[in-house]
């Protein structure tokens, strides 16, 4: 087989398993088609997702049905202002071994998982929020001295409530800037809410199976380094990210008026990876301009801080990025590199 065809067949393969998983975790989580979509994306870029919503959405469900389909081990932490950052990534105690001599142990913390959901993050104090930083990050965990990986595929799905905000501790810009996506959970539609009434009450429990494992999962992610990314599509993700900046010339007159920082290049960077998922998911081994679109909000949104004046007036950031979606342009003259 020529180079084209074993990548058209990896990216066939890509799309089977995305839209399997996707229909096995349909029967347990009803509507949200947009959140299963990005937390899969996430998944299987490597990131991390933060869900803003509500309590009772079936934000635990979610990661759930994910761990139960992808066999992969789920740990739940709920935050609170009096955990510690050992409670999350564990400690050393003293131990005695069988000669009565005294040792120390490490005891890991439920952070050493595969899929860790991080309930109502913002309740916990700042310090016990920069333990999952290196983690997100690089994969690790350092206690004591001594640096522990974490299996394979690793991903932190954190929740936070919009409504309730006495007691609670914002996440940090440095923070937010680690998650991949920020998610905004709607509330479910009448249909909807029946439909969940009708599965969690009137009928049996879903068992769903496990379709997949790590080792395959870690496959089909090595696939996402062969898509293709033009050179135009990847300067219009720089634009898109420099459109954001209100002293960049792309901005939009809302940036310009409203926006006091943009996103970082780490956005830049998701952008590429998520638009990559997103054109294997439809049985593609190139990116288009619609992949880089269809994930900017998820992208963005939580990369964008207003200025005094927009915060004022209650501007919605997402109104601003759609803005600014919609008014860049595909072709531009792209500079020449060095």
């Amino acid at each position: 087989m020529t180079d084209t065809a074993v990548l058209e067949a990896e990216a066939q393969e890509f799309r089977d398993a995305f839209a399997e998983i996707r229909a096995e975790v349909g029967k347990v989580i009803v509507g949200q088609n947009r959140v299963v979509e990005a937390t899969l994306t996430a998944l299987f870029c490597g990131g991390n997702v933060l869900l803003e919503g509500v309590p009772g959405l079936g934000k635990t469900e979610l990661v759930k049905a994910f761990s139960q389909v992808l066999d992969l081990e789920f740990r739940r932490i709920q935050f609170t202002p009096d955990l510690m950052p050992a409670d999350i990534v564990g400690t050393n105690v003293m131990t005695t071994d069988d000669q009565g001599r005294y040792q120390l142990e490490f005891r890991e913390g439920p952070i050493f998982t595969q899929l860790l959901l991080a309930d109502e993050i913002n309740r916990a104090t700042p310090k016990t929020q920069s333990a999952l930083l290196e983690t997100m990050q690089e994969g690790t965990v350092t206690v004591g001295g001594f640096v522990r990986r974490l299996e394979q595929p690793f991903f932190v799905m954190a929740t936070q409530n919009p409504i309730e905000q006495e007691g609670t501790f914002p996440l940090p810009e440095a923070q937010l800037d680690r998650f991949m996506f920020k998610v905004v959970v709607p509330f479910l539609s009448r249909s909807e809410l029946n439909d969940v009434v009708s599965r969690t009450i009137l009928k049996q429990p879903i068992e769903l199976p496990h379709l997949f494992n790590a080792e395959r999962i870690l496959r089909l992610r090595s696939i996402l380094d062969s898509v293709v990314v033009a050179d135009p599509i990847r300067d219009f993700a720089v634009r898109l990210v420099l459109s954001t900046h209100p002293e960049s010339e792309f901005a939009a007159s809302p940036v310009r008026e409203f926006v006091r920082w943009g996103a970082s290049p780490r956005a830049a960077q998701s952008l590429i990876k998520a638009a990559r998922v997103r054109a294997l998911s439809e049985g593609r081994a190139h990116v288009a301009f619609e992949d880089i679109r269809h994930f900017a909000p998820e992208v963005l949104q939580h990369r964008v801080l207003l200025n005094y004046d927009g915060q004022a007036e209650n501007v919605s950031i997402s109104e601003i990025i759609a803005e600014s979606v919609r008014t860049l342009a595909e072709d531009a003259v792209i500079p020449a590199a060095g």
